[in-house]
């Protein structure tokens, strides 16, 4: 029997330069070659038009022509290039995305917190915001507004105008239609079917695109992070609930009707823990923060009206498990269990080549822990095979928020790129 190679745990490290899928020439999406030309450019950081001819496999005829447009169009500028110490004649020539062609901005609406980002075309931030709430779940009216309110807040701290900005990404939990923009059900806002993205056009006076939070992370990752370079990962989120995103052939899958990955809702105890779904048995009302909150309620007699809100219960609860309290590890104990059968089935449906977890619950390294790690390896069918490498995403909160300037990106790119040269 060939030997099995054991799952490992590792911290993401900082992203190469560039932003964007980094795409072999046969693994090339069906775009047209404008846009493939300057998705090239961006995901390298800086890159000369012979170069990019090699990376696409397209004759550097094609690619001049190309670069010639999207140079006059302002997406694209030229920059000296480094050269050889040593050579001699004119310095050699090679192209960068123009930051200031475009700016985008990204909202992750939360159950406590909002985060927003201002990115520009190339994928830099530019300004970042946040916003306190003041009521875990509400109306979709004040949820605009609040919105709203954290725009206002980004430009000013960017000393932009809104006109300046070409569209905004908007990100939350729950099941999202990305293609209408509809919010079907999420545990932030009171009511079903609603046109989440046309209202807040409507009050930001730009376009608007919405998604899942967790398919934001993993759109971050994809362009961002550990993904750039694979063509297919798992994203794992553990905040406030469970979320998980899948990227399939360098693309963020959703599913049929754009409401897929819903791993947090995955049945594991029949009959088992009530879930914010209104659902029992789901993975989340076993690992997520309420999960961990309850049980810390009843084993440890720790209640948030007397102890706080849930983020101190949780700091209490981890700081008496590492101090040695068995009821406290318990928890942690089960938590990680239920996260670890979720890990597993997630690995024997899809066979990703690397698994990341990703939130703030990952610095409570109770949920990780080598046990934790075993139970996966354990539970995954895992004779004669590889196991995928499982990451810790290290970023902070505004992840959220840069996944969902970056949707905004991903759809101006494709408007302002995806024509060809005189079309």
């Amino acid at each position: 029997m060939i030997p099995v190679e054991p799952l490992s745990v590792e911290r993401l490290t900082a992203p190469p330069e560039g932003c964007g899928p980094i795409v072999s020439p046969r693994e090339t999406a069906p775009v047209p070659l404008r846009q493939q030309v300057f998705e090239c450019v961006r995901s390298q950081g800086q890159i000369s038009r012979i170069d990019v001819a090699k990376r696409l496999n397209v004759s550097p005829a094609s690619v001049s022509t190309l670069v010639a447009d999207l140079l006059g169009g302002g997406l694209l500028k030229e920059v000296e290039a480094p050269r050889d110490p040593g050579s001699r004649g004119r310095p050699p020539v090679a192209l960068r995305v123009r930051a200031e062609a475009g700016y985008v901005a990204g909202i992750k609406l939360g159950d406590m917190i909002h985060t927003g980002i201002i990115m520009d075309f190339a994928g830099s931030p530019v300004a970042e915001a946040s916003l306190s709430r003041t009521s875990v779940r509400t109306d979709l009216d004040l949820l605009v507004e609040e919105a709203g309110a954290l725009l206002s807040q980004l430009l000013r701290k960017a000393g932009m105008e809104r006109n300046e900005l070409s569209a905004v990404g908007v990100g939350m939990p729950g099941m999202v239609d990305t293609r209408r923009g509809v919010a079907l059900w999420s545990p932030i806002i009171r009511g079903n079917d609603l046109p989440v993205a046309e209202l807040m056009s409507e009050r930001m006076g730009l376009p608007v695109v919405a998604d899942n939070d967790a398919n934001l992370v993993t759109l971050a990752e994809l362009w961002f992070g550990a993904g750039r370079a694979l063509s297919d990962f798992v994203v794992i989120t553990l905040e406030y609930g469970v979320g998980m995103g899948l990227v399939m052939d360098h693309r963020v899958y959703r599913g049929a009707h754009s409401v897929g990955m819903e791993i947090g809702h995955t049945k594991v105890q029949p009959d088992g823990a009530l879930c914010r779904c209104g659902q029992r048995g789901c993975l989340e009302a076993y690992v997520s923060d309420y999960a961990l909150v309850r049980e810390a309620s009843i084993a440890l007699d720790m209640h948030r009206s007397a102890s706080g809100s849930a983020q101190v219960i949780l700091e209490s609860l981890f700081d008496q498990a590492k101090a040695g309290n068995e009821a406290a590890r318990t928890i942690f104990r089960r938590a990680g269990r239920f996260l670890a059968a979720g890990i597993s089935n997630v690995i024997n449906l899809f066979d990703p080549s690397l698994v990341i977890l990703s939130g703030a619950r990952m610095k409570y390294d109770y949920l990780y822990a080598e046990d934790v790690l075993r139970e996966v390896h354990t539970m995954t069918l895992n004779r004669s095979r590889t196991l995928p490498r499982i990451e810790i995403n290290a970023w902070g909160d505004l992840v959220w928020a840069r996944g969902a300037a970056t949707l905004a990106l991903a759809a101006q790119t494709e408007q302002r790129c995806g024509a060809e040269a005189g079309g």
